[in-house]
C-alpha cells in the first residue's frame, strides 16, 4: 500500500505540474518541453524540461534532446533530492497520520466517504489513517490507466541516467516544503469533493498524457485551468510560491555548473512561471525543438 500511495502521490504533482499557460502569440515557439538557458553571466548554458511524473510504458519516452541536454549537464537537479535518505524517509511518513480521517468528520460524512471509497478499491476503515496527502493520492493513482506494474516514473529514469553518468543531484526543495504547499491548497473537505470527481479526472488525465507525448504546450495549458481541479488559492500555493523560491535558488547552481533542471511541466510558464522569472533576471531563455 505505501509503494501504491507513492507513486499515486507522484501521480498527484504531474496533474499540478504539466501546464503550460497560453500567452503565447506563436504556438510553435513554445511547442517544446525543453529549454535552454544562457547569458547573463553563465559560462556554460543549462536546461530545463517539463516532465509528466508518472506514464504507463507504453506512452512513456525520453526524446533524444532531453538525453543530450542532460549528458551535457554536470548537475542533476530535481523537485526533491530523491538521492537523500533523509528525504526519502520524509517522504514515506508523509503519508500517515495520528489522528484518523473519520474523527474529523461527522457520520454522515464518513459513511458517504465510505461509499466513495469503494470506486477507489477499499474502505474508510482501511484508509482512516492516511493523511489528506495520502488520500488524495488514491484519486490521482485511480487516473493512471495502466496498473501498477506498467507504471514508469520520468524522473526516476532520469535519475538513473544521471547516477549512471556521474552527475552530481541536487533537490529545489525538501519534502517538508512539498507538504506545506498540499497542505495549504487541499484540505480535507476539498480532497473529498474531488474524490467524488474520480471519472472526470481520469478523462482529464488522458487529454493531458496525449498533449504531453506532443508537446502540445497549448492544449496542456487549456485542460490544466480546469477548475474544477484547481483554483486560484490552489494554483499559488503548488506553482507560484515554489516556483519564486525556486528561481532564487538556481542562479547560484547555474552559475557554479552547467545544470540540468527537471520540474514539472506547470512550472515553466504562467505569470510566476520558472521561465518569466528567469528571463526577468536578465537570463536568455529559448525552446529546444525537434527530437
Amino acid at each position: 500500500m505505501k509503494n501504491l500511495l507513492q507513486l499515486g502521490f507522484a501521480v498527484l504533482l504531474s496533474f499540478t505540474s504539466i501546464a503550460i499557460p497560453a500567452q503565447n502569440k506563436n504556438k510553435a515557439t513554445y511547442q517544446s518541453l525543453l529549454w535552454e538557458v544562457s547569458g547573463n553571466g553563465l559560462s556554460k548554458p543549462s536546461y530545463i524540461t517539463g516532465t509528466f511524473h508518472i506514464l504507463c510504458s507504453k506512452d512513456f519516452e525520453i526524446k533524444p534532446k532531453v538525453l543530450k541536454a542532460l549528458e551535457q549537464s554536470e548537475n542533476f537537479v530535481m523537485e526533491i533530492n530523491y538521492t537523500d535518505p533523509s528525504e526519502i524517509a520524509a517522504l514515506q511518513k508523509m503519508y500517515q497520520t495520528d489522528k484518523r480521517i473519520s474523527a474529523r468528520l461527522s457520520p454522515d460524512e464518513a459513511k458517504e466517504l465510505d461509499q466513495i471509497l469503494a470506486d477507489y478499491g477499499t474502505n474508510l476503515k482501511n484508509a482512516d489513517q492516511l493523511s489528506t496527502q495520502g488520500l488524495y493520492a488514491l484519486l490521482a493513482l485511480k487516473a493512471v490507466p495502466c496498473p501498477q506494474a506498467e507504471m514508469k516514473m520520468y524522473e526516476m529514469e532520469l535519475l538513473q541516467k544521471a547516477v549512471a553518468e556521474k552527475k552530481k543531484i541536487r533537490g529545489l526543495e525538501k519534502v517538508g516544503d512539498q507538504m506545506t504547499a498540499i497542505n495549504k491548497a487541499y484540505d480535507l473537505k476539498t480532497i473529498i469533493t474531488q474524490l467524488k470527481s474520480g471519472k472526470d479526472y481520469e478523462i482529464l488525465f488522458r487529454k493531458m498524457i496525449k498533449a504531453f507525448k506532443n508537446e502540445d504546450t497549448q492544449s496542456l495549458y487549456t485542460l490544466f485551468k480546469n477548475e474544477k481541479f484547481m483554483n486560484a488559492q490552489q494554483e499559488k500555493a503548488m506553482l507560484t510560491d515554489r516556483n519564486i523560491n525556486w528561481v532564487k535558488a538556481m542562479p547560484e547552481i547555474m552559475k557554479k555548473e552547467s545544470s540540468f533542471f527537471a520540474v514539472g511541466g506547470s512550472h515553466l510558464m504562467g505569470d510566476n512561471g520558472i521561465i518569466p522569472l528567469l528571463q526577468s533576471k536578465g537570463y536568455t531563455v529559448k525552446p529546444i525543438s525537434g527530437l
